[in-house]
């Protein structure tokens, strides 16, 4: 679990990079918001499209080379397209790199499944490493973006190699003992597994969301610095973690679905909150709970979509930890537009009630079958 939870952190480093450097592009090379959000939008597609059937295939090849180059292309596309000139070198040097992370999240989510068993709290640290991964990114980026500028995203390119050659050198390892596959018995529920991808797409829009405007949200709004913007950024990740860890927790104590609706429903009183403090300093305590309540249901949501789908592991993983979480970006143009017309407030104001319709649908959720 270490392992994985560590290669989960230095996949989706790159995943939390992008939001850290939207705003660079947006201040340096005067990108409009609809611009900006299409940023987003090219690493959302790389991202999610291809994860069915890559999901597909993990469920029925071991394929020991596509998480090892996943996280590399990450890296590399991330890292490159802050030093690319023109608007449409960097959108898909971007599309690359979400490609890379969907090479990476479905055989690493059924691998790690593997190793946390029946436990959700096992996972949540697996889930974990990605929102450590996402709250690095503002940490580190931001004063080398300030320092350098946004071209300095290539100096976190070598992370991504090394940890691909690491996870190439443990697949050689333990090749020989891990070629049975990880399906179990049990029937596929897909109804259920419908309604949790909707949850997921509805969450992953806020998340998304979250990240692509907060930070704009403080320079913009409240005044604040970019340094302090990219303080805001981090704080909703550092809460992220903690939410990801206290998700797994309650999901082993209270039930999964139960730790799901709790997620949805604690959402909306806390960006309202964040939203009606005008003051940058005093929001940022509320802009690290609105990190942590997002993130509750997260690593609940991987588990139970394999437990829906007991005999595609790779499939739930590829849907869960990447296509659903990443759906959310296609509607970043939509709040860019918002942004453009009404500031980076009007767009939050929106995400502020989406959680509604995660509510709404979390209802419908049940617990699995024991097996």
């Amino acid at each position: 679990m270490r392992l994985w939870a560590t290669a989960h952190a230095v996949d989706d480093f790159y995943q939390g990079l992008i939001p850290a450097a939207i705003p660079y592009f947006v201040l340096e090379r005067h990108y409009s918001y609809v611009a900006a959000s299409g940023l987003a939008l090219a690493a959302t597609m790389g991202s999610a499209v291809p994860q069915l059937l890559i999901g597909a295939l993990a469920d029925k090849h071991r394929m020991p080379w596509m998480a090892p180059l996943g996280v590399a292309l990450a890296g590399v596309g991330a890292g490159l397209a802050g030093v690319a000139g023109p608007y449409a070198a960097v959108w898909t040097l971007l599309l690359f790199s979400g490609l890379g992370v969907a090479m990476f999240h479905p055989p690493a989510g059924r691998d790690a499944r593997r190793a946390a068993g029946n436990s959700a709290g096992a996972m949540s640290h697996f889930a974990a490493g990605g929102s450590v991964g996402f709250f690095l990114a503002p940490a580190l980026a931001t004063p080398a973006l300030n320092a350098w500028g946004v071209g300095a995203t290539a100096i976190f390119i070598p992370p991504a190699v090394l940890m691909g050659f690491v996870l190439w050198r443990h697949h050689g390892r333990v090749a020989a003992g891990a070629r049975s596959s990880l399906a179990t018995a049990g029937k596929d529920r897909w109804g259920m597994f419908s309604v949790l991808t909707a949850v997921e797409v509805v969450r992953s829009t806020i998340f998304i969301g979250i990240d692509t405007f907060v930070a704009l949200y403080w320079i913009r709004h409240l005044g604040a610095s970019p340094g302090l913007g990219g303080t805001a950024l981090t704080l909703v990740l550092v809460g992220g973690v903690a939410g990801t860890l206290l998700g797994g927790r309650l999901g082993d104590r209270i039930g999964m679905v139960r730790t799901v609706q709790i997620g949805n429903v604690l959402l909306v009183p806390a960006l309202f909150g964040m939203l009606a403090c005008g003051n940058a300093i005093a929001a940022l305590p509320l802009v690290f709970l609105v990190g942590v309540v997002t993130n509750i249901p997260f690593a609940v949501l991987i588990k139970l979509g394999q437990d829906y789908l007991p005999a595609r592991p790779g499939t739930a993983a590829g849907v869960t930890l990447g296509l659903a979480v990443s759906a959310g970006g296609l509607f970043m143009p939509v709040l860019g537009w918002i942004a453009d017309h009404h500031g980076p407030e009007g767009a939050l104001y929106t995400l502020a009630l989406i959680p509604f319709a995660a509510i709404a649908l979390s209802l419908l959720l049940r617990e699995p079958e024991q097996r």
